[in-house]
């Protein structure tokens, strides 16, 4: 019994080295700052630990962790918790566009991509964020949201529509407005 317990826990634990950073991406992008998506991450393979044998002998176990990770951001957001992607800035100041190699600039493009997200309501950012960030499929997005594929192709095309309605995103994003 205890050798299976520490072959179990050698492989959650190798689990976890190997997804962390991805794990981490997608909480970031969820939650739109460090802290809270350390915490989501950390909380969602607590609960992944618990069943690991479940979770171990699932078809997709990133997709079992990925469902644990966005029920528990649901949960927190139906919760009326409030989530800051990006600081509010200062309407009255119009930014200087640095030269698109810079590495100033790629941080200027996070800061309006993260802020764009944060203007999408929780299911549009969840699709787009495992879609196109995590590049998984509708019907994997559909299994790690917990709703139809469809439902999932909604959100996602809903979700970039209005990121494509925010103004000057696309240039900022592609650097077609910078010289």
């Amino acid at each position: 019994m205890g050798d299976r317990k520490q072959v179990l826990d050698e492989e959650f634990q190798s689990f976890v080295i190997g997804r962390w950073p991805r794990l981490m991406r997608t909480a970031f992008l969820l939650t739109g700052e460090q802290h809270a998506a350390e915490d989501l991450v950390q909380s969602s393979l607590e609960r992944a630990y618990v069943a690991w044998r479940k979770v171990s002998a699932a078809d997709d176990p990133d997709a079992y962790v990925w469902r644990l990770m966005i029920n528990a951001h649901a949960r927190k957001h139906r919760r009326r918790l409030k989530e800051f992607l990006a600081p509010r800035s200062d309407g009255d100041l119009t930014p200087e566009l640095p030269d698109a190699g810079d590495r100033i600039a790629q941080a200027d493009d996070r800061s309006a991509l993260l802020k764009a997200l944060s203007q999408l309501p929780p299911r549009q950012r969840e699709a787009v964020v495992l879609r196109y960030w995590e590049d998984l499929s509708e019907t994997q997005a559909a299994e790690a949201m917990g709703c139809s594929a469809g439902a999932v192709k909604s959100n996602a095309a809903k979700g970039l529509a209005k990121l494509r309605a925010i103004p000057g995103l696309a240039e900022t994003v592609t650097h077609g407005g910078r010289k």
